[in-house]
C-alpha cells in the first residue's frame, strides 16, 4: 500500500493506493462519516489481491486537513474525479459505504463515462429515505463514538446491530486501534454536504451495474431502504447479508469475496 498526499481544488488529500497484481480498473472506497480510510482495512486486506484498491479521507477526516470552506457531493465528486486522473487512473469501479454510498451514487451519476461500476454498502438515498430511530440518528449527529472509545463500546449494539450485539467491544478494534481521528469540523461539514441531498430521483438515470449489499439488522439504515433502491436503479442486483451497519468489515471474508466476482465479471467485455 503506498500513501499519497495530493492537492485537489485547493485542499490537501490523504490517498492509499493498493495497486493490483493484474489489469484492470481500480475499486475507489468512500467511506462513511467519521471514519478514515484506515477503517476498512479488514475488507481490503481480504479482498482479491487482482483488484486495485484506491481509498481517500475527506477534508477533515483522518489525514485530510479541514477544508477552508464547506462542500457538497456535488463538488467533492469533482474533486475525487480530478484525484484519480492524479493518481492515473480513468476509469474506476466505486464502493460506497453508508455517507459514502450517497458520494458513490452522486459519482455514478455525475461521471458515467469514468465509473464503471457501483457498489453500494450500508446506504440508503439521503434525505428522502426511511430514516433510522430517532435514538439511533441522535448518536449520530455526533462524533462522539470516534473520540471516546469507551462510548462506542457502550452505543454499538444499538448503532450498528449485527455482530455488535454480541461483541460490542470489537468496535474498540475497529475504530479506535488504528483509525485516525477527524477534527469536529470536519465530521459537522460531512453533515451538512449530505443535508438536503437525495439520490431518489436520479436513481433510474444510474446505468452502471450496481450490487447492492444491505445488513438484515442494521439500525442506522432500514433494509427496506436497499430494496427501494433495487426496484429503482435501472441494473441491480440486491444481497442481504446477515449482519449490521459494519458488515463491510465485521464480515470481510464473507462479502470481500461477492464484490470481487461482482466488480471483475464480464471485465473484459466492459
Amino acid at each position: 500500500m503506498e500513501l499519497r498526499n495530493l492537492t485537489v481544488l485547493g485542499h490537501e488529500i490523504r490517498a492509499a493506493v493498493r495497486p493490483g497484481t493484474e489489469p484492470g480498473p481500480p475499486l475507489l472506497l468512500c467511506n462513511g462519516i467519521g471514519a478514515s480510510l484506515d477503517l476498512l482495512q479488514p475488507f481490503v486486506d481480504a479482498l482479491d489481491p487482482r483488484i486495485g484498491v484506491v481509498r481517500f479521507d475527506v477534508p477533515g477526516v483522518g489525514g485530510s486537513p479541514n477544508p477552508r470552506l464547506p462542500y457538497n457531493f456535488a463538488l467533492l465528486t469533482l474533486g475525487v474525479g480530478r484525484m484519480m486522473t492524479a493518481l492515473g487512473f480513468d476509469r474506476y469501479d466505486v464502493l460506497g459505504i453508508s455517507w459514502g454510498g450517497g458520494l458513490a451514487q452522486q459519482i455514478a451519476f455525475q461521471q458515467p463515462r469514468r465509473c464503471r461500476r457501483l457498489v453500494l454498502v450500508s446506504t440508503a438515498t439521503g434525505s428522502l429515505m426511511v430514516p433510522a430511530p430517532p435514538s439511533v440518528l441522535r448518536k449520530m449527529v455526533t462524533p462522539q463514538r470516534y473520540r471516546d472509545a469507551d462510548y462506542a463500546v457502550q452505543v454499538a449494539a444499538e448503532l450498528y446491530g449485527g455482530q455488535m450485539r454480541d461483541r460490542p467491544d470489537d468496535v474498540r478494534r475497529l475504530m479506535h486501534a488504528h483509525s485516525r481521528v477527524g477534527s469536529r469540523r470536519g465530521y459537522l461539514l460531512q453533515l451538512l454536504a449530505g443535508a438536503g441531498w437525495s439520490s431518489l430521483p436520479a436513481l433510474p438515470l444510474i446505468r452502471q451495474p450496481t450490487l447492492i449489499l444491505a445488513g438484515a439488522d442494521d439500525p442506522i439504515i432500514p433494509l427496506v431502504n436497499a430494496r427501494i433502491m433495487a426496484r429503482l436503479l435501472p441494473d441491480a442486483r440486491l444481497h442481504v447479508y446477515d449482519d449490521g451497519h459494519l458488515g463491510l468489515v465485521t464480515s470481510a471474508d464473507t462479502l470481500a469475496p461477492l464484490v470481487a466476482d461482482f466488480v471483475r465479471d464480464d471485465l473484459g467485455q466492459d
